[in-house]
């Protein structure tokens, strides 16, 4: 599992080449194990997170042991959020990024509400929780409403493709998304997008799932994916094939996919939970 922090710079100059790399590829990409036709895969990841949105949260503790809850903690902790952002959660479905960004912004505000003169106090906070699966959506709506969230102006709920986003440059002060950049038909597109949304000295964080490297972990892990995740998901939602892609999406998706921001970004740093070790890499392309 990876994190991956960014700070956007100008790097425009990069973008050009990012955006053709797609050119370049053939018209299959993957679906799990599966080769398919590029124009099918979004329909095809449609309809398994619309097999498992019900049970998505259970599906995250299942795929993760639970620590899936922890990682994100830390993806926020790395956020460092603050009141008055715009952020912008991508493939943020059920909400659960979003809700934790609002928490630690209002926690942010207690402990300063004996400064009035904190402008930012007074800034409204919004948090744009981008999907591009309304049922996705739904259930974090859902979510909010039992949270005590369902009438709060700072979370906005916004279908919404990540290689296409429907919001303005240089708009978003943070960007995060969980879980989502490997069911992506064009990484690279969604990578641009996030940039432009962005503004200058914005943040950018990737949470994803990726090979195990250490070999009796990655047995374990292997077995315990590819034979107990599915039979779970066939015993709990009675829906098989979406878990046995999801555990798939993660053997198929390259970690070298996480280097591809250091074309746009100022500064990227790379976690990796199982083995905490941090590399910063200053780019000193202008």
């Amino acid at each position: 599992m990876a994190l991956r922090l960014a700070s956007r710079k100008f790097g425009s100059k990069f973008l050009s080449m990012l955006t053709a790399t797609s050119s370049l590829h053939s018209h299959a990409t993957s679906f799990g194990f599966k080769e398919v036709r590029e124009e099918d895969k979004s329909q095809l990841v449609g309809n398994v997170f619309t097999n498992v949105a019900s049970n998505y949260d259970l599906m995250n503790d299942l795929m993760s042991g639970g620590l899936h809850r922890l990682w994100k903690e830390r993806l926020v902790s790395k956020l460092n959020p603050f009141p008055g952002m715009k952020h912008l959660d991508v493939a943020g479905g059920t909400g659960d990024v979003a809700f934790r960004i609002l928490e630690t912004v209002n926690s942010v505000k207690r402990r300063a509400i004996q400064d009035p003169s904190n402008d930012n106090l007074h800034e409204e906070t919004e948090i744009y929780v981008c999907d591009i699966n309304p049922n996705m959506l739904n259930v974090g709506k859902k979510r909010a409403v039992e949270r005590g969230l369902g009438e709060t102006k700072s979370l906005i709920w916004a279908e919404g493709d990540a290689e296409a986003l429907d919001f303005p440059d240089n708009s978003m002060d943070g960007y995060t998304i969980a879980f989502g950049i490997r069911n992506v038909t064009h990484i690279e597109k969604a990578l641009v997008e996030a940039h432009r949304v962005l503004k200058r000295g914005g943040r950018f964080l990737c949470l994803e799932l990726s090979h195990v490297d250490v070999p009796l972990l990655k047995q374990v892990y292997d077995y315990y994916s590819f034979s107990i995740i599915p039979a779970v998901g066939e015993l709990v939602a009675g829906d098989r094939e979406s878990y046995q892609y999801l555990v798939e999406s993660i053997r198929r998706f390259p970690p070298q996919v996480l280097n591809l921001p250091l074309l746009m970004f100022l500064l990227t740093s790379h976690y990796n939970i199982i083995h905490p070790v941090q590399i910063q890499i200053p780019d000193s392309i202008g």
